[in-house]
């Protein structure tokens, strides 16, 4: 480990046996650990006993610490001395907040690094047998969220609908109903194909998969709750023959 105070540190999507070899070797020197509540618990338990477990999980609704306090709590933990790591679930830096957090740092005068760790889209799609690009079907994939931050600028809905690409959507369940109207609306077919699946490479992950017309009924049919990841485009057609993993 080098002269860094803080590591970023990315979980992966659920299933612990996705956690980097370089993330395990961080987490076994670290002194304190600020994890969020998508992080598994096998993961948990790799940390030292000795090291102090910090929780500052963010689920809808409820925040156990404003992003503001965390970052405030890595610099002053990093000022003490200690070698800490926040330990977040996929990766840091794709809608893991940890940009922001690295700016935290940087201002503060804090060393730290970033351990990328494997993001949703990838593995979340992976273990429902669905590639993200394909030569016949998808030469693009579009990461967005659909959790947005009061004020923000609204989606470039007409550059989503383009076709001949995978749109991947992180935190949007509660906006589904929207998404797959504005798509359709901004061009998009209402028969292009679409999944939502819910805690997915753990055991007890859940794939729904229909239409992006169909795709808000069945997911309340279904009464998926987050964690989930949307994933719209020609691709999820493979699915039926790309089945591979049985949770």
């Amino acid at each position: 480990m080098n002269a860094a105070r803080v590591w970023l540190v990315g979980a992966g999507p659920g299933d612990p046996g996705l956690l980097t070899l370089k993330a395990a070797r961080v987490l076994a020197r670290a002194e304190v650990v600020v994890h969020d509540h998508l992080v598994a618990p096998e993961i948990l338990a790799m940390v030292p006993r000795r090291a102090e477990l910090i929780y500052a999980g963010k689920q809808r609704g409820r925040h156990t610490l404003t992003q503001d306090k965390i970052n405030a709590l890595l610099v002053r933990l990093a000022r003490r001395g200690k070698r800490v790591v926040r330990l977040k679930g996929g990766d840091p830096f794709i809608f893991g907040r940890g940009g922001e957090e690295a700016q935290a740092l940087a201002r503060a005068g804090i060393r730290f690094e970033v351990v990328p760790g494997v993001t949703a889209a990838a593995g979340v799609a992976a273990y429902a047998g669905i590639p993200l690009t394909h030569r016949d079907l998808a030469q693009a994939c579009v990461l967005v969220t659909g959790s947005r931050r009061r004020g923000a600028a609204e989606l470039d809905w007409k550059a989503l609908a383009r076709p001949d690409q995978t749109i991947v959507v992180y935190m949007g369940l509660p906006g589904l109903e929207r998404i797959s109207r504005e798509l359709i609306a901004h061009g998009l077919s209402p028969r292009t194909p679409a999944a939502i699946i819910q805690q997915g490479t753990t055991a007890t992950q859940r794939v729904v998969a229909g239409t992006l017309a169909a795709l808000p009924r069945l997911a309340v049919e279904a009464q998926l709750r987050a964690p989930t990841l949307i994933v719209i485009g020609r691709v999820v057609r493979l699915r039926n023959a790309l089945d591979w993993f049985v949770p």
